[in-house]
């Protein structure tokens, strides 16, 4: 018989944490207990200051009374459906309403459960697609250094951050990856989108020269990368990677897991950098972090190339248990709701220039050698210690949290993004606990 003496009802060794050194928080938990508006609250009462939004999906704050409500009647009424071959009505309800939000030429929206479950299926119907037109050859992705999709064996491998990578062998095959556009000599303390960097794009022409068009299904992108450490695209650069691809028939798929709902200034990131792909994945804050929910939106020449053939035939045979799941689409609704009559995108755009200030007031801080924002984000890149990269940015969100203050790190640099309803006291804030733990660090 396994030994059975180390249980308790609640043994930390039980819970296998993601993305986290195990037995390092261990020895010393970091517990939330609770969360309203823009705090989280700890296991020994302390109030903290929600600087991330949970993890980039609580834009309209926590602990909202009609999302709540909401899951609570639908929980109610009918807890789960199947999502094949048969459905219910705030599946299609939540899709039209997300369609109608999306960029005109995006009418169609396949709903899955995670950002990871979102950029697998685009890969997906992307393959799809170029087969139904007679392309099949088109199997190959483009994705970036220092791109994060996901942790799907395809959004890994479309990926481009090497520790999410290194450990999972070769994943999807047929993946190559354009340049990352960080450069700390051309564009450091940038304000909003960089100057230098739109050539960066011109490397796509090179991938297609070496692997020819005809075998190039897709390019995936983040509008703004977020979680290898904000990075903003320059001016010029989505424009110029849609023209590429167009030009060679490959799909252009911009992931929005992060960018989505608001957080940009805009309702996404293709409509503030006025840029239109043919899919796009969105999550986080689609339900604002209440139910998991992601969904992607689809271009009609993609849905339409696969609506043909006997309508008694799927077309697509691919989706989830939990695809479109009632709680989930509840939750979605009522945060939209939200989101619109609050104006909280809006608010989010009206904010920007008093943020960006703000945090752009700690560059000349202690170890401080980059600062980018874009919207209600911003990443605020620490030098490294000599012989321990990351230890220094690990020590400013341990430090920060101690303070009061919870944000990302991610290497040495952190990331704020904070919900879209923080008050400009709460900016004033975030930037005094960050600036003060940072000139406190060695």
């Amino acid at each position: 018989m396994p030994d059975s003496t180390h249980r308790t009802n609640n043994n930390l060794q039980a819970y296998w944490m993601p993305f986290t050194a195990n037995r390092q928080f261990k020895e010393a938990p970091r517990m939330l207990v609770g969360a309203k508006g823009m705090y989280y609250t700890t296991d020994e009462g302390k109030k903290v200051l929600d600087g991330c939004a949970g993890m980039w999906c609580v834009n309209a704050g926590h602990g909202r009374e009609q999302i709540t409500e909401a899951i609570r009647f639908q929980a109610g009424q009918m807890d789960y459906a199947t999502a094949f071959q048969m459905s219910h009505p705030l599946a299609f309800e939540l899709s039209s309403r997300l369609a109608n939000q999306l960029p005109s030429t995006l009418d169609h929206v396949f709903l899955a459960n995670s950002g990871s479950e979102a950029v697998d299926t685009a890969l997906k119907i992307a393959l799809a697609y170029h087969r139904a037109r007679g392309e099949g050859n088109r199997t190959r992705f483009i994705g970036r250094e220092r791109g994060y999709h996901g942790v799907g064996f395809g959004g890994t491998a479309v990926g481009g951050i090497v520790n999410n990578r290194k450990q999972f062998g070769n994943m999807l095959g047929g993946v190559d990856h354009l340049p990352h556009t960080h450069n700390l000599e051309k564009n450091s303390f940038s304000r909003g989108q960089p100057l230098w960097g739109n050539e960066l794009a011109n490397s796509l022409e090179n991938l297609v020269a070496l692997h020819d068009a005809s075998t190039i299904a897709a390019v995936i992108v983040e509008p703004m990368a977020g979680s290898t450490g904000v990075l903003i695209p320059p001016v010029g650069y989505l424009d110029r990677l849609r023209e590429i691809c167009t030009r060679h028939g490959i799909l252009l798929i911009f992931d929005e897991v992060i960018t989505g709902f608001g957080r940009t200034g805009a309702s996404f990131g293709a409509e503030r950098f006025n840029v239109q792909p043919d899919l796009m994945t969105m999550a986080k804050g689609l339900t604002n972090g209440a139910v998991p929910m992601s969904a992607v939106g689809i271009n009609n020449l993609i849905y339409d190339a696969l609506m043909e053939g006997p309508p008694e035939i799927i077309e697509l045979f691919h989706g989830y248990t939990y695809s479109g799941h009632p709680l989930a689409c509840a939750a979605a609704l009522a945060a939209l709701e939200i989101y619109e009559n609050e104006r909280l995108f809006d608010r989010c755009a009206e904010l920007e220039l008093y943020w960006e200030d703000a945090v752009h007031s700690l560059r000349d801080r202690k170890n401080v050698i980059d600062i980018r924002n874009i919207g209600l984000v911003a990443g605020i890149e620490l030098l490294p210690r000599d012989g321990a990269p990351a230890a220094r940015g690990y020590d400013c969100f341990i430090q920060c949290f101690r303070e009061g203050l919870l944000l990302r790190q991610t290497g040495d640099t952190v990331a704020l993004a904070p919900p879209l309803i923080i008050e400009k006291e709460e900016i004033d804030r975030t930037v005094e606990i960050l600036g003060n733990v940072i000139n406190s660090l060695d």
